[in-house]
């Protein structure tokens, strides 16, 4: 059976293959990209603030409010710039015809 640290692990590597490929595309709106890029960085901020919880507090992520909410900052910057990004990209194309 796999474990689910294990699953989120592999779950990376498709993930940075659709970042690869997306920065390559000239229709990708470059602040959706960017938003993209942001959802990698809260990755990288909740593994060492779940480790922390761990160690320090002796409970999960979630159960730690004032931290859980710190690395949760990183995922809605990342959504607002992928809205925003996206939002920009239609009314482009809306202004073009």
């Amino acid at each position: 059976m796999i474990s689910k640290e294990t699953l989120f692990a592999l779950s990376l590597f498709p993930y940075l293959g659709f970042l690869w490929f997306i920065s390559r595309s000239s229709q990708m709106p470059r602040l959706a990209l960017y938003g993209f890029y942001g959802t990698l960085v809260f990755v990288a901020v909740t593994i060492p603030a779940g480790i922390y919880a761990k160690v320090h507090y002796g409970e999960q992520l979630a159960n730690i409010d004032w931290l859980h909410g710190s690395a949760e900052v990183f995922l809605t910057l990342s959504n607002i710039l992928l809205v925003l990004g996206f939002r920009q990209a239609v009314q482009e194309l809306k202004s073009k015809h």
